[in-house]
Protein backbone atom coordinates (compact mmCIF):
# COMPACT_ATOMS: atom_id res chain seq x y z
CA UNK A 1 0.00 0.00 0.00
CA UNK A 2 1.38 3.40 -0.94
CA UNK A 3 -0.65 6.59 -0.44
CA UNK A 4 0.41 10.23 -0.24
CA UNK A 5 0.07 11.70 3.24
CA UNK A 6 0.88 15.00 4.96
CA UNK A 7 1.79 14.84 8.65
CA UNK A 8 2.92 17.36 11.25
CA UNK A 9 4.60 16.35 14.45
CA UNK A 10 7.60 16.28 16.72
CA UNK A 11 10.94 14.73 15.72
CA UNK A 12 11.27 12.11 18.46
CA UNK A 13 14.74 10.71 17.71
CA UNK A 14 17.97 12.23 16.49
CA UNK A 15 18.04 11.89 12.70
CA UNK A 16 20.32 9.05 11.57
CA UNK A 17 22.22 9.83 8.37
CA UNK A 18 24.06 7.20 6.36
CA UNK A 19 25.48 6.89 2.88
CA UNK A 20 25.21 3.44 1.32
CA UNK A 21 28.06 1.70 -0.43
CA UNK A 22 26.51 2.79 -3.73
CA UNK A 23 26.64 6.45 -2.60
CA UNK A 24 22.91 6.86 -1.79
CA UNK A 25 22.35 9.31 1.12
CA UNK A 26 19.59 8.23 3.54
CA UNK A 27 18.31 10.05 6.63
CA UNK A 28 15.69 8.60 8.95
CA UNK A 29 14.05 9.46 12.26
CA UNK A 30 10.93 8.73 14.30
CA UNK A 31 8.08 11.24 14.28
CA UNK A 32 5.38 11.56 16.97
CA UNK A 33 2.13 13.10 15.77
CA UNK A 34 -0.52 13.87 18.38
CA UNK A 35 -3.86 15.37 17.45
CA UNK A 36 -5.26 17.91 19.89
CA UNK A 37 -8.79 19.12 20.39
CA UNK A 38 -10.35 21.82 22.52
CA UNK A 39 -12.67 20.51 25.25
CA UNK A 40 -15.28 23.26 25.60
CA UNK A 41 -16.75 21.86 28.79
CA UNK A 42 -13.39 22.04 30.61
CA UNK A 43 -12.08 25.01 28.59
CA UNK A 44 -8.73 23.35 27.84
CA UNK A 45 -6.84 21.50 25.13
CA UNK A 46 -6.77 17.70 25.32
CA UNK A 47 -4.21 15.47 23.63
CA UNK A 48 -5.50 12.56 21.59
CA UNK A 49 -3.62 9.39 20.76
CA UNK A 50 -0.08 9.68 19.45
CA UNK A 51 0.73 8.13 16.09
CA UNK A 52 4.35 7.07 15.53
CA UNK A 53 5.96 7.07 12.10
CA UNK A 54 9.38 6.15 10.78
CA UNK A 55 10.38 8.89 8.34
CA UNK A 56 12.95 8.17 5.65
CA UNK A 57 14.37 10.57 3.09
CA UNK A 58 16.75 9.94 0.21
CA UNK A 59 19.28 11.82 -1.93
CA UNK A 60 19.37 15.64 -1.61
CA UNK A 61 16.42 15.70 0.80
CA UNK A 62 18.35 13.32 3.06
CA UNK A 63 21.44 15.52 2.99
CA UNK A 64 19.47 18.71 3.68
CA UNK A 65 17.33 17.17 6.43
CA UNK A 66 20.36 15.68 8.19
CA UNK A 67 21.82 19.16 8.64
CA UNK A 68 18.52 20.99 9.23
CA UNK A 69 16.33 18.77 11.42
CA UNK A 70 17.04 17.83 15.04
CA UNK A 71 15.38 15.93 17.85
CA UNK A 72 12.58 18.04 19.34
CA UNK A 73 11.92 20.05 16.17
CA UNK A 74 8.35 20.44 14.96
CA UNK A 75 8.10 19.54 11.30
CA UNK A 76 5.60 19.15 8.47
CA UNK A 77 6.18 16.57 5.78
CA UNK A 78 4.55 15.05 2.76
CA UNK A 79 5.41 11.62 1.52
CA UNK A 80 4.34 8.13 0.57
CA UNK A 81 2.77 6.07 3.35
CA UNK A 82 3.84 2.44 3.64
CA UNK A 83 2.25 0.07 6.13
CA UNK A 84 4.03 -3.24 6.63
CA UNK A 85 3.13 -6.16 8.84
CA UNK A 86 6.03 -8.02 10.45
CA UNK A 87 6.42 -11.16 12.48
CA UNK A 88 9.26 -13.00 14.18
CA UNK A 89 9.41 -16.08 16.40
CA UNK A 90 7.53 -14.64 19.39
CA UNK A 91 6.18 -11.21 18.33
CA UNK A 92 4.37 -9.49 15.48
CA UNK A 93 3.45 -5.93 14.70
CA UNK A 94 2.94 -3.19 12.14
CA UNK A 95 5.52 -0.70 10.86
CA UNK A 96 4.17 2.61 9.61
CA UNK A 97 6.71 4.35 7.41
CA UNK A 98 6.65 7.52 5.34
CA UNK A 99 9.12 8.04 2.51
CA UNK A 100 9.42 11.84 2.54
CA UNK A 101 8.98 13.87 -0.64
CA UNK A 102 9.05 17.25 1.14
CA UNK A 103 10.08 18.11 4.70
CA UNK A 104 10.43 21.33 6.65
CA UNK A 105 9.99 23.08 9.97
CA UNK A 106 6.43 23.80 11.12
CA UNK A 107 6.33 27.60 11.20
CA UNK A 108 3.29 27.58 13.49
CA UNK A 109 5.78 26.93 16.32
CA UNK A 110 8.73 29.11 15.39
CA UNK A 111 10.79 30.69 12.66
CA UNK A 112 13.34 29.26 10.27
CA UNK A 113 16.17 30.62 8.13
CA UNK A 114 16.31 29.09 4.66
CA UNK A 115 19.58 28.55 2.79
CA UNK A 116 19.40 27.20 -0.72
CA UNK A 117 21.77 24.36 -1.56
CA UNK A 118 23.14 23.67 -4.99
CA UNK A 119 23.14 19.98 -5.73
CA UNK A 120 26.33 18.38 -6.97
CA UNK A 121 24.17 16.51 -9.48
CA UNK A 122 24.55 17.99 -12.96
CA UNK A 123 21.10 19.14 -14.13
CA UNK A 124 21.72 19.94 -17.81
CA UNK A 125 18.55 21.89 -18.56
CA UNK A 126 20.51 24.98 -19.57
CA UNK A 127 23.95 25.76 -20.96
CA UNK A 128 24.37 28.92 -18.89
CA UNK A 129 25.43 28.77 -15.24
CA UNK A 130 23.84 32.21 -14.78
CA UNK A 131 20.33 30.92 -15.52
CA UNK A 132 18.25 30.48 -12.39
CA UNK A 133 14.74 29.34 -11.63
CA UNK A 134 13.97 32.86 -10.35
CA UNK A 135 16.20 35.33 -12.18
CA UNK A 136 16.85 38.75 -10.65
CA UNK A 137 14.67 41.60 -11.82
CA UNK A 138 16.18 43.83 -14.51
CA UNK A 139 15.44 46.91 -12.42
CA UNK A 140 16.95 45.62 -9.17
CA UNK A 141 19.91 47.97 -9.58
CA UNK A 142 17.91 51.03 -10.64
CA UNK A 143 17.80 54.06 -8.39
CA UNK A 144 14.04 54.63 -8.71
CA UNK A 145 12.75 52.06 -6.24
CA UNK A 146 9.11 51.89 -5.24
CA UNK A 147 7.79 52.72 -1.79
CA UNK A 148 7.34 49.02 -1.13
CA UNK A 149 10.98 48.38 -2.09
CA UNK A 150 12.09 51.14 0.27
CA UNK A 151 10.04 49.59 3.08
CA UNK A 152 11.58 46.16 2.45
CA UNK A 153 15.06 47.63 2.42
CA UNK A 154 14.44 49.68 5.57
CA UNK A 155 12.91 46.80 7.53
CA UNK A 156 15.50 44.20 6.56
CA UNK A 157 18.56 46.39 6.83
CA UNK A 158 19.38 45.66 3.19
CA UNK A 159 20.50 48.38 0.83
CA UNK A 160 18.06 47.43 -1.93
CA UNK A 161 15.09 45.07 -2.28
CA UNK A 162 15.50 41.67 -3.87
Amino acid sequence: MSDTITVSGLVATAPRHIVTGEGLPITSFRLASTQRRFDRSNQRWIDGETNWYTITSFRQLAINSATSIGKGDRVVLTGRLKIREWENADRSGTNIEIEADALGHDLMWGTAQFSRTISSVNHTTSDSADDDEFPASDNADSDDSSEEGELVAASSGAEKPF
